[in-house]
């Protein structure tokens, strides 16, 4: 299926705050982390009045017996007890979450919608806390308060109303835990559709499908413990410092043991030079440093293909003179495939491999070296890799590398993904899946007496679409700020604007309760820090965190509002009303949360004993069948990819750019115009150059440049007043932060292998500001 895109008007999302000063750009030499992160946190502390409330937090996060679960990233608690396994995202996020500012009835009275959508993001959400339901009232424009009652109803009639359930559309963030994951899609498909887009579909859906299709499982295999023990770490498209900062504690740690590390990226990212890890106190008394990598790569955006293709072929060829290069035997037995891969390697010249991954051979051939010298090798990626068109293609090329020694099934060895949000993969693993396999059907009619849908729904692109075009005339969104993660604002606010009634289950005010449908409710929720009290108790909720980890998370803090209803109380209560017939027992099911934990335990392989399991000290590991060597594919055995070598060499005078996060931001949320890794303060609509292509253009050191994508059809999107700052970034490349560049991803810019937005691979030009 094809997805084609008219044109849209130029659209400049206003995102983050006013700056106070004036920009300033001087690249970052410190090491990541350390002080630089403990007066970052001190001062955020201050900020938000949270210097009480703020470290008693810090000491019940991430911790095994009666904490919660950091809302933030989806790193693994540690193996060790850690008592302080934390980091400075975290902290601002747990903080943020717990403000005592709240947006209430006699706030929405005071601002018109209208009004409010000319705000930025940054002070949207800096209000505080929702504190009870609002649905929009057109005639005032503005919000007004609404029971939970007659919210419901307002749901429920309006999904009864439609002509078919797939009328509908039902969007997950990362942010919800396990149990009211399993009863949003229970609700979705009781009511008949598979219309569960989620924000895997925008991140890492690639990963998915590649993993799957090379090994039956779409999860990386490696646990935490493989971390600690593995002789070489590669670490491609990440930017760990920002992204998963606990990361940084195993980099020191393998660098310490002797491990190798390697980090390929186009910028050299703080996290790829050295750290002082904060709850290492005598380290960060002396200032004492440690190195986070032996080796940095910086290929061109999109060649990272390339290189691990040519890394492949240097072990190939060096086969030839020491058979130990190779596992012959771990081939043999386990894998398909091998020798139509081993003549693909040898016809591709060295030559394009250059070219495409921008890289010379002899960078491609230490890397290589240090791949072939480690005993067990780790390979870890994150958006670099799979926000491209041939995302599925390169994640794919990474099994072809691990399974060339035999790194799959041993300790200290395997593929290992990097998740970003905290609860992303288990929303997959409980079913938020818009192809779901017909085993998981089975198992879910049989646990829950419905009959569900067989035919696959709309992922994240398709939705956006539908909904413009008015098939889907209902949007539900669990969590997440959609108008501002999806490709496209034109095309995703038009969407929005298109529906019969968005629903939004949020903490607190984001862009999504501004662009609205012409009905609109805003359901506020508790979150993840906060005590959640039911009939029966208080209840712990369940994630599952990137290395397939399930445990528990309690709540510490008094909710914000009294009027505050959890997530699995708000999906039940949807339920209800939409299916007043319904034999599933909504009510019974919220009044404690072991009940949906055995249902599940009855529905979701691998979760048998589910409530003794979670229990245990750090949960439990969901199983994964490629880590015992049993592979579900169709040949029974790890298949090797022989997929084509893309072009992804920039046209002349176009740029390739990619979109990612400021330090001082997670995922939507901005907590200020700063990037302290990158050097910048103030500034947030940049885009990061070469310095000669700078000067090719004609582009001053922050000079003002207009920023042009060219969609696959043909079509434009524009920013304009953008400072260009010159940054240590290939030759052809360029990088700018999402949510403000999203508008330059044409909705029909997807990859045709997964489905994604190709946001890490966008076609620009850029040219100095007209006037």
């Amino acid at each position: 299926m094809s997805i084609d895109d008219e044109a849209q008007e130029p659209l400049e999302p206003r995102v983050g705050p006013v700056p106070e000063d004036d920009p300033e750009f001087r690249p970052y030499r410190h090491p990541a982390a350390g002080w630089g992160a403990a007066r970052s946190v001190t001062r955020f502390l201050l900020g938000e009045r949270a210097l009480v409330d703020g470290p008693r937090a810090i000491m019940r996060m991430n911790h095994e017996n009666g904490g919660f679960d950091c809302p933030g990233c989806a790193w693994p608690d540690d193996t060790k007890g850690l008592h302080l396994d934390i980091c400075e995202n975290g902290i601002k996020h747990v903080t943020w979450e717990m403000t005592r500012k709240r947006v209430d009835r006699d706030f929405f009275a005071a601002h018109a919608v209208t009004e409010l959508a000319g705000w930025s993001d940054y002070d949207l959400e800096n209000q505080g806390r929702l504190t009870e339901p609002m649905v929009y009232d057109a005639a005032s424009d503005h919000y007004v308060p609404i029971s939970w009652k007659d919210a419901f109803e307002l749901v429920g009639a309006t999904l009864r109303g439609l002509d078919s359930p797939n009328r509908a559309a039902y969007y997950t963030s990362g942010r919800l835990g396990n149990e009211a994951t399993f009863l949003y899609q229970l609700m979705a498909r009781e009511l008949g559709t598979n219309n569960l887009p989620d924000c895997s579909n925008m991140c890492h859906e690639a990963s998915g499908r590649a993993l799957q299709a090379s090994l039956g499982t779409g999860k990386g295999t490696v646990d935490l413990k493989d971390w600690e023990s593995a002789d070489a770490l590669f670490i491609l498209g990440v930017n760990a410092a920002s992204n998963a900062p606990r990361m940084l504690t195993a980099l020191a740690e393998a660098d310490r043991r002797g491990a190798r590390i390697v980090h390929v990226n186009p910028l050299v990212e703080a996290a790829a030079t050295r750290t002082i890890v904060p709850h290492e106190f005598t380290d960060m008394a002396l200032f004492r440093t440690t190195r986070t990598s032996t080796l940095n790569l910086q290929p061109r955006i999109g060649g990272d293909m390339a290189l691990l293709r040519g890394m492949a072929k240097a072990v190939l060829e060096k086969s030839a003179s020491d058979p130990k290069a190779l596992d012959v035997a771990f081939i043999d037995r386990h894998t398909a495939g091998f020798e139509e891969y081993r003549a693909l390697c040898e016809a591709t010249p060295w030559e394009e491999l250059e070219r495409q991954s921008g890289l010379s051979r002899d960078d491609i051939l230490e890397a290589a070296r240090v791949y072939g010298e480690a005993d067990r090798s780790i390979v870890s990626w994150c958006l670099g890799l799979t926000q491209h068109e041939h995302g599925v293609d390169t994640v794919r090329e990474i099994v072809n590398l691990l399974l060339l020694r035999g790194n799959l099934g041993r300790e200290g060895a395997g593929p290992s993904p990097v998740r970003g949000h905290s609860n992303v993969q288990g929303n997959r693993t409980c079913g938020i899946d818009h192809r779901p396999t017909d085993a998981f059907l089975d198992r879910l009619a049989d646990a829950c007496g419905i009959d569900p849908p067989r035919e696959h729904g709309l992922d994240t692109v398709r939705t956006i679409r539908a909904m413009r075009e008015g098939t889907v005339k209902v949007f539900v969104g669990m969590g997440g700020n959609f108008a501002l993660a999806a490709p496209d604002t034109a095309a995703t606010y038009a969407a929005l604007r298109s529906c019969d009634l968005t629903v939004q289950v949020s903490t607190k005010l984001n862009r999504s309760h501004v662009v609205h449908g012409r009905a609109a409710l805003i359901l506020p929720c508790l979150g993840r820090t906060e005590k959640d009290h039911q009939r029966r108790g208080v209840q712990s909720t369940s994630v599952e965190d990137s290395m397939s980890m399930v445990h528990l998370s309690v709540g510490m803090k008094r909710p914000a509002s009294p009027h505050l209803l959890s997530e699995p109380a708000i999906v039940a209560g949807m339920a209800r009303a939409a299916l007043p017939d319904s034999e599933t027992p909504w009510d019974w099911y919220v009044e404690d949360y072991d009940r949906i934990r055995d249902t599940m335990a009855e529905a979701l392989e691998g979760f048998e004993d589910f409530n003794r399991r979670v229990r245990l000290p750090l949960g439990f590991r969901i199983k994964q069948p490629a880590r015992e060597l049993v592979f579900l594919t169709p040949s029974g055995r790890a298949e090797f990819s022989s997929a084509a070598l893309p072009d992804i060499v920039p046209e002349p005078g176009t740029l390739a750019l990619g979109t990612m996060r400021s330090h001082d931001q997670w995922n939507t949320t901005i907590y200020s115009d700063n990037d302290r890794y990158r050097g910048v303060k103030n500034l947030r609509t940049l885009v990061f150059m070469n310095r000669a292509d700078m000067r090719e253009r004609g582009i001053a050191d922050m000079g003002p440049v207009d920023i042009t994508s060219t969609a696959k059809d043909g079509s434009s999107r524009f920013l304009t007043g953008y400072t260009a700052i010159p940054y240590d970034i290939p030759r052809g490349c360029a990088a700018g932060y999402m949510p403000e560049m999203n508008v330059l991803c044409a909705l029909g810019d997807y990859s045709t292998q997964s489905d994604q937005p190709i946001m890490k691979h966008l076609k620009v030009t850029v040219v100095p500001a007209a006037g």
